[in-house]
């Protein structure tokens, strides 16, 4: 980084064409909602394991390709734009055509396009169930890509910003009748960046009346997610409300639990640790890991468990081999 290109990075790449933020942003709407991938600059931003221009036809497959093609397309869409948990720009720029893909395309692979979706506007979790990082979206600000040597903090906010700007293709999509479509869709609904009264009131309508355990867990850490960043000051109390209730559904409360400690830095209350630790809660460890922020927290198959370690024992440092 001694020549003059990195004079002044990353300020000076600020609203440049090598800032991804400011590519996505331009998309117009027409370029979107036409699938007009000729139109986006993917040759500046390549993916993880080759050059950009390679995922247009990828995303052609998806949207309108026959199943087994479709589905070995997303695949390859998951391997290119989010590797290891890793995030890269030419995520930020399929993101607009992945939202209509999830929204227009084959029903089978909506929840699959959705988590992508919403993994490529988040930093790196795997393996990390803290208090601090379970909620947590923005990456070290000079966290950087390999290949592009773009800040990863600004494909985050690129995708971010895009998921904001499709809310209208978005919301609908809570109350689909596919339950692991409603808990993808509340995992996107969370990298919300703008309307947040409004995503937030559609993320609590739909947990009055869900009634599958992963959604309810999934809605209550969108609810939490959205409150932190906003630095909810009520977000606390409502969180505490329900793990405090024995009439709430068990999920609810567990879920309920993990955003309380993820929402408030004091140690956990004795009747929290007796819930988190109860032996009856470990029976709810298989039914909880397809929610998607314990399933980055522990892709082994004891997300619960792992976050709830980590959470009440946070000085034992964590194992990431």
């Amino acid at each position: 980084m001694d020549d003059d290109r990195w004079t002044g990075w990353p300020e000076r790449w600020v609203g440049t064409d090598c800032d991804v933020r400011m590519v996505v942003g331009a998309i117009p709407q027409e370029v979107k909602n036409g699938f007009r991938y000729d139109e986006i600059p993917w040759r500046r931003f390549p993916h993880f394991y080759g050059p950009g221009e390679e995922i247009p036809g990828l995303l052609v497959v998806l949207a309108s390709g026959p199943a087994e093609a479709a589905s070995k397309a997303l695949w390859e869409l998951g391997v290119n734009l989010h590797h290891q948990g890793s995030t890269i720009a030419a995520g930020a720029l399929a993101v607009p055509f992945l939202i209509r893909a999830a929204a227009a395309g084959r029903p089978e692979l909506r929840a699959r396009t959705l988590r992508l979706v919403a993994e490529i506007g988040r930093c790196q979790h795997l393996g990390d169930g803290s208090r601090e990082g379970l909620l947590q979206v923005a990456e070290e600000p000079l966290m950087v890509e390999g290949s592009t040597m773009c800040p990863v903090d600004w494909t985050i906010q690129a995708a971010r910003a895009a998921v904001t700007s499709d809310l209208h293709l978005l919301l609908p999509l809570s109350a689909d009748s596919d339950s692991e479509v409603r808990s993808a869709t509340a995992f996107v609904l969370a990298a919300a960046t703008d309307e947040i009264p409004r995503v937030s009131s559609a993320l609590h309508r739909q947990l009055a009346v869900e009634s599958d355990p992963v959604v309810r867990v999934s809605l209550v850490l969108a609810i939490a997610q959205l409150a932190r960043e906003q630095h909810d000051e009520h977000a606390p109390a409502w969180a505490r409300e329900l793990w405090s209730d024995p009439t709430q559904p068990p999920e609810v409360r567990l879920g309920a639990g993990l955003a309380w400690l993820c929402l408030v830095t004091e140690p956990a209350p004795n009747e929290l640790r007796a819930l988190l630790t109860d032996l009856s809660t470990d029976q709810y460890g298989d039914l909880l890991q397809p929610v998607p922020w314990l399933a980055s927290a522990d892709p082994t198959g004891r997300g619960l468990q792992s976050c709830i370690a980590e959470m009440l024992t946070p000085n034992i440092p964590r194992n990431k081999a």
